[in-house]
C-alpha cells in the first residue's frame, strides 16, 4: 500500500476512509479543510493522529490548542472532550480502536459509520 495514493483517493472532506487493520484497530485516511468537525469524546478510546501534510488545529478541552505540522504525532486520550480543524486542506492518518465512533456520540453532517468509511 502506498500513504500517498490512498490520499488521492479521497474524494470528500471530513470523510475517513479505512485502509487497514492491525489487531483491534483500524489505520484510516482523511482530508479536512475548515470547522466541520464538532467537539466529540471518545469514552473509551484513544485517538491517533499523523499529519501527511498541511496544518491541524488541536483543541482539547481545559487544554492550550496545539498546532500540529506535518510529520507531527499527537494522540488523543480516552475521556477527552476534543475537536479539529484546518485552514488550508489538511491530510491526516488516524489509527483508532474498531469501536471508536467518527464523531463520538455526537451527530452532524460529516458523522459518518464505520461501513461508510470502507471503500
Amino acid at each position: 500500500m502506498n500513504l500517498k495514493d490512498a490520499f488521492l483517493s479521497l474524494d470528500n472532506y471530513f470523510s475517513p476512509r479505512i485502509i487497514g487493520e492491525v489487531n483491534d484497530q483500524y489505520i484510516k485516511v482523511v482530508k479536512i479543510k475548515g470547522q466541520e468537525v464538532p467537539w466529540h469524546i471518545h469514552e473509551n478510546e484513544d485517538e491517533l493522529f499523523y499529519i501527511a501534510k498541511g496544518v491541524l488545529l488541536m483543541e482539547i478541552e481545559n487544554q492550550p490548542d496545539v498546532k500540529l505540522k506535518k510529520g507531527d504525532l499527537f494522540v488523543v486520550n480516552k475521556g477527552r472532550n476534543h475537536r479539529v480543524s484546518s485552514e488550508e486542506e489538511c491530510l491526516l492518518m488516524l489509527i483508532e480502536s474498531k469501536t471508536t465512533e467518527h464523531t463520538g456520540k455526537i451527530k452532524s453532517a460529516i458523522t459518518k459509520s464505520v461501513d461508510q468509511q470502507f471503500y
